[in-house]
């Protein structure tokens, strides 16, 4: 057996068996019951009233300085 035939079997068969598992324990751990929190978290980064770092230097000045 050449070594194209063994690796497109083992492609064919045991790597997209690997791959699967990954997509499908990828997708578990997004979904896990505990990580509701997190995420609501993360999606109101936007949203919040925080000044980014050095913002309040550039917010004292006018609009006649810049």
């Amino acid at each position: 057996m050449d070594t194209y035939s063994f690796m497109r079997e083992l492609a064919d068969s045991w790597v997209l068996l690997a791959m699967f598992g990954f997509f499908v324990s990828v997708i578990l751990w997004a979904f896990r019951p505990g990580s509701s929190k997190t995420y609501d978290a993360i999606a109101h980064i936007p949203l919040r009233d925080d000044a980014p770092l050095g913002a309040a230097d550039t917010t004292k000045k006018g609009a006649s300085d810049v």
